[in-house]
């Protein structure tokens, strides 16, 4: 039985759910967004919550269950409030400056990366060495976070690089004489 899949889904205020056949439509505040689940659950709407429930008792089912669940508290809280990702930029000379609808990253190469910013993603620079990704489609933020990173990612060695806020890098030890 699926832990995560058995828990309902509460609405906050303010957020309204509506299902036609398959397909989830859930409006709120921030944004109106849309799931369509495959044929091996069911989508049960109440008065202020949500569940998921499988049909059969195939793996598939059962798979599609937990996932389902996450994927639709994922759309139902991105209606509300926006996803957010921290960047944290470490090293000597690195930094990034937001400049219009492009993020400009100088990390040591021999020219700035330029980065430009997808629609549906808002990103704030606060500090040069501090770079904020928000948006109310979590695939989207966790996505173009990544992307962000993927340019320079932490080297064990020094610990330089692009690194999640709340990540930990294993630090080796260098080269002994």
């Amino acid at each position: 039985m699926s832990r995560i899949g058995k828990l309902p889904i509460p609405l906050p205020a303010g957020v309204t759910a509506s299902l036609s056949g398959q397909t989830l439509e859930v409006k709120g505040p921030k944004a109106t967004k849309s799931f369509t689940a495959t044929d091996d659950v069911t989508i049960t709407i109440n008065d202020s919550d949500i569940t998921i429930t499988p049909r059969g008792k195939s793996k598939r089912a059962r798979q599609q269950w937990g996932m389902t669940r996450s994927v639709v508290a994922n759309v139902v809280h991105g209606t509300h409030a926006n996803f957010t990702r921290n960047l944290e930029i470490r090293g000597v000379g690195y930094r990034a400056a937001l400049q219009g609808n492009v993020v400009k990253l100088s990390l040591g190469y021999s020219h700035d990366v330029d980065f430009e910013i997808p629609e549906g993603v808002s990103v704030t620079v606060p500090k040069p060495t501090e770079i904020v990704v928000e948006g109310t489609d979590k695939q989207l933020v966790g996505q173009v976070a990544s992307d962000i990173r993927d340019w320079r990612p932490p080297e064990p060695y020094k610990g330089k690089g692009i690194r999640y806020k709340d990540e930990y890098i294993f630090q080796k030890e260098g080269k002994k004489k």
